[in-house]
């Protein structure tokens, strides 16, 4: 065939940008789904490598800590431990425990997501991947965690059946349960990530995240009941929006409780809007992750 037969070649040239405000590449995060788990195994290891009781820390931190709470708040102090009235047959160790337990949970998936990016800097520089599946990858490991806390209250839950002591409300408002814990999840996470993304330039947030979280503790419903808020602050105690997943959590699983529509509802908007809000940041600065940190 001569040079003149020869078909022509077209070429096809597409320009466009370098990175869409709106491309939070989930989608390519999930194809890494290997490589997650193993981010996750690998976060779980090192919380307790070099420990002797290892993963039963999870079990003995909360437990210490109701307590704790118990003793001081439920004994001494004698705040109320119910969310309404009249109040569900429950045992203050048990209020205690079902409000540590979750708190537990979101203040470690902010704490570690809000470090990931530093601590894993060599990394970044070595080889490509989502960014976004080290904090997937964190706020997966703290739910095994979670889960282990979750069965041991689960276990002095049923123990307590037994003997009298609690009793158990079977309903539907155990659908509260599962998405309570969701929804702890979706907003650590995206708080976690937008301090991630901002401590990458401004270092001292990331002194500021302890001293907050233990603030941000005792504004909501972990070591005493809502009644002890007083009417005229309620509305504004329930924007917090770590406050209506705690109480529609103790809301389902004691089947009685405190539980607003309205702010539950608002809390769940609060939390998409953040975890929204998050991606879209990370996904701005990610680009200069190799340059910041």
């Amino acid at each position: 065939m001569s040079e003149h037969n020869k078909p022509e070649t077209t070429f096809k040239t597409v320009v466009s940008a370098d990175k869409k405000v709106f491309d939070l590449k989930l989608k390519e995060a999930f194809k890494y789904k290997d490589m997650i788990l193993l981010f996750v195994k690998r976060e779980f290891v090192s919380k307790y490598k070099q420990t002797i009781l290892g993963p039963l820390w999870a079990i003995i931190q909360p437990l210490f800590t109701t307590v704790v709470f118990t003793v001081i708040f439920g004994n001494l102090a004698e705040l109320p431990t119910a969310d309404a009235f009249p109040a569900p047959k429950v045992p203050s160790f048990l209020f205690y425990m079902s409000g540590t337990i979750l708190w537990s949970y979101f203040s470690s998936v902010v704490s570690a997501t809000s470090h990931t990016f530093l601590a894993n800097a060599h990394i970044m520089g070595k080889v490509y991947f989502p960014r976004i599946a080290m904090p997937i990858a964190t706020a997966i490991s703290n739910l095994i965690s979670f889960g282990i806390q979750l069965a041991m209250f689960v276990i002095m839950y049923v123990v307590m059946i037994i003997t009298g002591d609690a009793e158990f409300i079977f309903s539907w408002h155990l659908i509260f349960v599962p998405l309570s814990i969701l929804q702890l999840m979706m907003l650590s996470t995206g708080i976690g990530i937008i301090i991630s993304a901002l401590t990458t330039k401004y270092r001292d947030l990331s002194m500021l995240v302890g001293f907050g979280l233990n603030l941000w503790q005792y504004a909501t419903p972990v070591a005493y009941g809502i009644m002890l808020i007083p009417a005229k602050f309620i509305g504004l105690y329930n924007l917090n929006p770590v406050t209506p997943a705690i109480l529609s959590f103790r809301y389902g699983i004691f089947g009685a409780g405190y539980f607003d529509p309205l702010y539950y509802f608002l809390g769940w908007a609060v939390t998409l809007a953040i975890a929204f809000f998050g991606l879209l940041l990370f996904n701005r600065i990610e680009k200069n992750f190799a340059d910041t940190v």
